[in-house]
């Protein structure tokens, strides 16, 4: 995958100066339509945020780590002064996540529709299911499965579980080859 090509890919209408701060990203970047990122965020190398999210780094900073994936119609906002949003490599973030202030470190997985709030902790490999409410101050612990509204531990993860993590970071690796080389072709 050639970074030149992915970084032309309409950044002028995907990333925005908010007072001093313009978003700063790695190498080999892949931002598809419709994405908003705006002001204090860095992203690591080999991410990839999809469809529709907005990541808006305005009144504190967003950090994003490498080979971790956003997926479609994401919201990541922080609160003003107090709480950042600190994001690991090789994180999968699903459809329509809501991460708000948040810390979710290294291989952890964020089911499709989870809200994550200000405060809470996702620590290296746990996994918040689909449709759970992670409250302020929060802490998944590793290894563990969070669900419910709000969230409780519901069990350990098994080893399968958690070794898909790192599965997950490298299909959307691929998936982003695939979607740069179909964003070139010519019809």
């Amino acid at each position: 995958m050639d970074t030149s090509q992915i970084q032309k890919l309409n950044l002028e209408e995907k990333l925005f100066s908010y007072l001093d701060y313009y978003p700063k990203l790695g190498q080999n970047i892949f931002l598809a339509s419709g994405v908003k990122i705006i002001g204090n965020v860095e992203i690591g190398n080999n991410s990839s945020v999809w469809y529709n999210t907005v990541i808006r780094g305005d009144v504190h900073y967003i950090k994003i780590g490498s080979q971790t994936n956003i997926q479609d119609c994401s919201m990541l906002h922080v609160t003003n002064g107090k709480y950042p949003l600190n994001i690991g490599n090789k994180v999968t973030i699903g459809h329509c996540a809501k991460l708000h202030g948040c810390t979710l470190e290294d291989l952890c997985f964020i089911g499709i529709g989870a809200i994550v709030l200000d405060g809470a902790v996702v620590e290296k490999e746990s996994m918040v299911a689909a449709g759970t409410v992670v409250t302020q101050n929060f802490v998944v612990p590793s290894g563990k499965l969070a669900a419910g509204v709000p969230a409780k531990i519901i069990r350990d993860l098994t080893d399968e579980e958690i070794a898909d993590f790192e599965k997950s970071a490298e299909r959307y690796m691929k998936y982003t080859e695939l979607s740069v080389e179909s964003l070139q072709r010519k019809w």
